[in-house]
């Protein structure tokens, strides 16, 4: 799988859950490995996030505060 291609269906599925990762990237230190690099938040972002992927709640526009401390 393209890394390119799997950072770009990651983040437009975040988006359409109104969440955001600010570090999002490609890790182009390692090519065959083709890792993505998804960043850092707080942890209060964090438990966010879990709460929308398991289903129980939703982000009422705060998951976008992503941005590391």
């Amino acid at each position: 799988m393209d890394p390119y291609k799997a950072g770009e269906q990651l983040c437009d599925a975040l988006t359409r859950a109104d969440m955001v990762l600010p570090g999002l990237a490609v890790d182009t230190a390692s090519p065959r490995l083709r890792l993505i690099h998804l960043g850092t938040v707080r942890a209060d972002v964090a438990v966010m996030h879990a709460r929308v992927i398991r289903g129980g709640g939703d982000c009422d526009g705060q998951c976008r505060a992503a941005a590391p401390a």
